[in-house]
């Protein structure tokens, strides 16, 4: 099942070639390592935050606020129940 859903992200992922010189090259690579990625991530992750920065992707908002306020929700339901065992702990000492 793992390797069906690493093939099906692939079918989403085009390749092709890059001329690029060797200074700006080895910069990247630099870069990638500092960050341990690999070469190819690091470009990825430099397109993609140029092409946000510029407004060109579509903003995925909605989607990661809603998981972040299901955390939250999450998390202070959390919070509610071990003060709730705390509570009940010091009334039964």
């Amino acid at each position: 099942m793992h390797l069906k859903s690493m093939a099906k992200k692939e079918t989403n992922t085009k390749s092709f070639i890059l001329r690029i010189d060797s200074e700006t090259m080895s910069a990247i690579e630099a870069w990638a390592e500092d960050e341990f990625r690999s070469t190819n991530g690091q470009l990825q992750w430099i397109i993609a935050e140029a092409l946000r920065k510029a407004g060109r992707l579509p903003k995925k908002k909605k989607a990661a606020s809603k998981k972040s306020k299901e955390e939250d929700e999450s998390n202070q339901i959390a919070v509610q129940i071990k003060t709730m065992r705390l509570s009940d702990k010091q009334n039964y000492q």
